[in-house]
């Protein structure tokens, strides 16, 4: 059996209150878990001690039997010092798309042809 620690969403609607749960990655989202492990209120200010709630001892025993965290999760961790989250970096997401490319260069087309002209 798979492990995941993983967010489950609750809330009203535009109001939404997450809680941290360790759950059988083919599980649903907001379906049956196994322990719940924390809480993470985002309405809350970032520097509100209240924002995250963590049980790290919880943490720390799910981690030692194989749960994996998801990304959201592992930089809650990596802040309470529980598991290191490695930096990440992707090159390419400020890559303008094909169809900007091609519209960028016709547009530098267009604009040589009449300085062309005029010389």
């Amino acid at each position: 059996m798979s492990l995941k620690i993983r967010l489950t969403r609750g809330g009203a609607k535009k109001r939404p209150y997450y809680r941290i749960v360790v759950a059988d990655a083919r599980s649903p989202r907001d379906g049956r878990f196994i322990d719940k492990i924390g809480s993470y209120d985002p309405m809350k200010a970032k520097d509100s001690p209240e924002r995250v709630v963590l049980d790290v001892e919880k943490a720390k025993d799910w981690l030692a039997k194989g749960a994996q965290p998801t990304d959201r999760v592992l930089r809650f961790l990596d802040a309470a010092g529980v598991s290191k989250r490695p930096a990440r970096n992707n090159p390419k997401k400020a890559e303008p798309g094909e169809k900007a490319k091609e519209r960028a260069a016709a547009k530098a087309e267009k604009s040589a042809a009449p300085a062309e002209a005029e010389a």
